[in-house]
C-alpha cells in the first residue's frame, strides 16, 4: 500500500469526517488513559508532538499531566496541514490554553521549524507516520531523535496492518500500515537503542486492534 501523494489535501477535505471518526472510537479518551498510567509523565515536561493535527494527542496528554497532580512543561507541536492547525489554534483559543505553540513543517524537513524546537524530554506522535512513503520512514524517525534531549522518550501510536484495518485505514484514508517487526527494524535503522510496543488500558483495548503504541529511546 502506497501512502497518499497528497496528504495535506486528504485532510483538509475529510478534517470533519476524521474528527468523527477519531470520537466514535473514543480515540482521544484512550489517548488520556494510556498517559495516566505512564510512567514517563512528570512536571516541566518538554514536549513535542510531531504530526499533531487537531490536538488530540497534545490534548490528552495535558490532562492526563493535570489528572495526576503535574505542571504542564512547554509544548511545541507541528503539521503539514494548514486546516488541522487552525482547528487545533482555535480549540486553544476556546479553551485558554496557554504554552503551547504551534508551526506548520514536514517532518522530513525539521530545520525548517524554530531553532529553539529542540531538547525535548518527551516527543509524541499519532496517525502521522502512516503517511510518509514507507521508505522514509526510518528518516523521519532519525530526524526526530536528535531533536531529544539525552535519555528522552519517543512514543510512537500507529496503525497496525490486520484485516481490519487495510479496507478502513489502508484503502479509505490511504494510509501505510506496518508490522510490529517493520516498526522495530525502522526504529533501529533509526538508532533508537531501546524499543519496546506498550498496550492501551483495559477500558481503551478496542484500540489495539487499529493501533500499535512504540515507545522508544
Amino acid at each position: 500500500m502506497k501512502a497518499t501523494s497528497d496528504p495535506v489535501q486528504l485532510f483538509s477535505d475529510r478534517a470533519r469526517s476524521y474528527l468523527r471518526f477519531v470520537r466514535f472510537v473514543r480515540y482521544p479518551q484512550g489517548l488520556r488513559a494510556f498517559f495516566l498510567r505512564s510512567p514517563l509523565l512528570r512536571s516541566d515536561l518538554r514536549v513535542l508532538d510531531a504530526g499533531c493535527g487537531t490536538g488530540i494527542v497534545t490534548l490528552a496528554l495535558r490532562e492526563a499531566l493535570l489528572r495526576r497532580g503535574l505542571r504542564p512543561g512547554p509544548t511545541h507541536a507541528f503539521d503539514l496541514t494548514p486546516a488541522m492547525l487552525e482547528h487545533f489554534r482555535r480549540t486553544l483559543r476556546e479553551r485558554a490554553l496557554e504554552g503551547i505553540e504551534l508551526a506548520q513543517a514536514d517532518v522530513l524537513q525539521l530545520s525548517t521549524l524554530p531553532a529553539s524546537w529542540n531538547g525535548y524530554d518527551l516527543i509524541v506522535s499519532a496517525s502521522m507516520m502512516e503517511y510518509l512513503p514507507q521508505r522514509r520512514l526510518s528518516t523521519a524517525l532519525r530526524g526526530l531523535r536528535a531533536l531529544l534531549t539525552e535519555g528522552g522518550s519517543f512514543v510512537l501510536f500507529v496503525t497496525r496492518r490486520n484485516w481490519l484495518t487495510r479496507p478502513l485505514i489502508g484503502r479509505w484514508w490511504e494510509a501505510n500500515l506496518y508490522t510490529g517487526d517493520e516498526l522495530r527494524q525502522a526504529f533501529r535503522d533509526a538508532g533508537f537503542e531501546s524499543v519496546a510496543f506498550r498496550r492501551f488500558p483495559a477500558a481503551s483495548s478496542h484500540l489495539a486492534l487499529w493501533g500499535q503504541v512504540v515507545e522508544a529511546r
